[in-house]
């Protein structure tokens, strides 16, 4: 029971904590505001979503894989993709600026001579939905790599087998010549 719960439960248990995070983020969020972002998704968002939920997808499953134990080691070979694929999730924010930017250029671009304050915070507000969906993706995207690392300390205490982290050898203090004591002898005579 414990081999399967080590083996098979608790890497399940650890992958479903970026799925429940980004839910209870999701659901944080208030009614009103949630539904003006899905009413004004634009094409931006949508790229920044497909991708955005496309390699997270594709983490969850390295992830899944690194945290396999096999009874003296965890398979490592999936590591270094989950820490590039967690390198790209700091574009998304940067993604999510430039679609913020081109709706805000795209605002101002289609108003005319007499607009007033009220028009223009009205057609600049769909263009904040891009850093959103940048920021989201970015958040839950930095989750995976987060997960292996607490997962396999977790993991390999649960199973026994605490690997102690190799201390180098502290070097014997050596006795220097100013260190050293000094032993004192009497001259012998040389005539006795």
């Amino acid at each position: 029971m414990r081999q399967r719960l080590i083996q098979i439960i608790l890497p399940f248990l650890l992958c479903s904590l970026p799925l429940l995070a980004a839910a209870a983020i999701g659901s944080a969020i208030q009614v009103p505001a949630r539904e003006f972002y899905l009413q004004h998704l634009t094409w931006m968002d949508v790229l920044i979503l497909s991708i955005g939920i496309s390699l997270f997808i594709l983490q969850m499953l390295l992830t899944l894989k690194a945290l396999r134990w096999r009874g003296t080691s965890f398979d490592e070979r999936s590591d270094h993709f989950l820490s590039s694929l967690a390198q790209a999730a700091e574009w998304f924010p940067l993604l999510g600026l430039l679609g913020t930017v081109a709706a805000i250029l795209q605002t101002f671009s289609s108003m005319t001579e007499t607009v007033t304050p009220r028009e223009i915070i009205r057609s600049y507000a769909p263009a904040i939905t891009a850093t959103g969906s940048g920021l989201f993706m970015a958040l839950i995207n930095i989750f995976p790599t987060w997960i292996v690392q607490i997962g396999r300390d977790l993991i390999r205490t649960l199973g026994g087998s605490d690997e102690p982290v190799p201390m180098e050898p502290q070097p014997l203090p050596v006795a220097t010549p100013a260190s050293a004591p000094v032993r004192r002898t009497r001259p012998a005579d040389a005539g006795s």
